[in-house]
């Protein structure tokens, strides 16, 4: 999961904030330049085609497995389209964005492929390590295709230095060839409409008939409203509201994205570790609130602009408490899905366990233009109470229903 976690987040910013300052040094004009690093959007369509990676086999691959076959495809994809961007260069940017837009699909569906792969692997006792040691992975990952991307860029030519990133996904390829395929039984559809139906119904109407119509309801406004605060947060409302406190581009790279990303590790195998000890609902209780309350200390910014230590202090418990948020949340959603939908219905409840906080953050701008940084941060806070109350009226519920199914 290490390997597999550095293979998701290399190319995630290869074709968005890395891929900014190519274009830039190509003299792209901005607006194109925010169109094509968009690209990374196509990460939040993954649903889309997930039901591909549950039902149907790639040929040529089809021999590794149906997990380590799509992985392996989508790692393929992914180095050949970041040698084709290498060759082919912002110079000739129409067939240059068809590449981009080509690694990013192939990025998102190996993600789908990484995320059944780890909920089949392994029983959900056990899911919150996994998770930590992905997280540790995919931000080593982030590292590479950010920070060593850019410092190569000083000394390598744009298409030398993404020849070093194809290269270096060379070794979670190794470590899908290594691994082992999980043990599921799979039945093929026989016909189109067959499967069809198998690949986009049976998976929705699988999850309420598993759960019932009101426990599936409350689980999915629960799913929607519970990641609310972190993911308000997330977007790009913070880079203006740091600068408008008076801190420094290098004191808000230094502890934003340097120490904090360090604190978030930390938080990410704490939260694992509290999965293991403390079960799946006590933790993502404990992380709900305390994550989504953490935006409540950015008000302290407002009242101290400028002050490095309050800065670090808010920082490093609003990244401690989202890295403990991460394990809890994986976990959750895992032990939701059916084994046979596994990438499918994984795949949608972790777009819908997003999307709120993110239509919030695009918002945040013209929320903050009317009422100020501290209405918008007390505004995202407001989803903790019935997120909190939903939790508490869910956890028994579920307890007695795992209870209940046969070992």
């Amino acid at each position: 999961m290490l390997f597999f976690g550095f293979s998701s987040g290399l190319p995630f910013l290869l074709v968005a904030g890395t891929l900014a300052y190519w274009l830039k040094e190509n003299h792209v004009r901005i607006q194109d330049i925010t169109m094509i690093a968009s690209a990374g959007m196509t990460y939040a369509l993954k649903f889309l085609w997930a039901p591909l990676l549950d039902h149907w086999r790639v040929p040529g691959f089809a021999r590794l497995g149906q997990r380590r076959g799509w992985l392996l495809f989508a790692q393929v994809g992914i180095v050949s389209g970041l040698l084709a961007m290498a060759a082919i260069t912002p110079a000739h940017l129409p067939a240059f964005v068809s590449m981009t837009l080509l690694v990013a699909i192939f990025g998102a569906t190996q993600d789908i492929a990484v995320d059944a792969y780890r909920i089949e692997i392994a029983p959900i006792d056990v899911q919150g390590a996994l998770v930590a040691t992905y997280a540790l992975g995919y931000r080593i990952g982030l590292m590479v295709a950010g920070a060593l991307a850019l410092i190569l860029a000083d000394h390598l030519s744009w298409r030398w230095v993404y020849c070093v990133m194809a290269l270096a996904m060379m070794i979670p390829v190794v470590a899908n060839l290594v691994a082992r395929e999980p043990e599921i039984q799979r039945t093929l559809p026989h016909g189109w409409s067959d499967a069809m139906h198998e690949s986009v119904v049976e998976p929705f109407l699988d999850f309420f008939r598993r759960y019932g119509w009101q426990l599936a309801a409350v689980t999915l406004l629960f799913i929607l409203l519970f990641k609310m605060p972190e993911q308000a947060t997330v977007g790009g409302v913070m880079s203006p509201f740091y600068r408008d406190m008076g801190f420094s581009l290098t004191a808000i790279g230094a502890i934003t994205k340097v120490y904090g990303v360090a604190i978030g590790i930390v938080g990410v195998f704490i939260g694992g570790a509290a999965v293991a000890r403390f079960g799946v609902w006590r933790s993502l209780l404990v992380a709900i609130v305390f994550c989504g309350g953490s935006n409540l200390l950015y008000l302290c910014l407002i009242t101290h602009p400028g002050d490095l230590s309050v800065l670090t202090a808010v920082i490093s418990a609003e990244n401690f408490t989202l890295g403990f948020l991460g394990p809890p949340t994986v976990a959750f959603l895992s032990s939701l899905v059916s084994r046979r939908h596994t990438a499918t219905q994984y795949s949608l409840l972790s777009s819908l366990v997003n999307l709120p906080g993110k239509i919030l953050g695009f918002f945040a701008g013209g929320i903050v233009a009317a009422t100020g940084y501290g209405s918008y941060f007390v505004i995202t806070v407001l989803a903790v109470f019935p997120a909190a109350l939903l939790c508490l009226w869910l956890w028994p519920r579920f307890r007695r229903l795992e209870a209940t199914r046969p070992v």
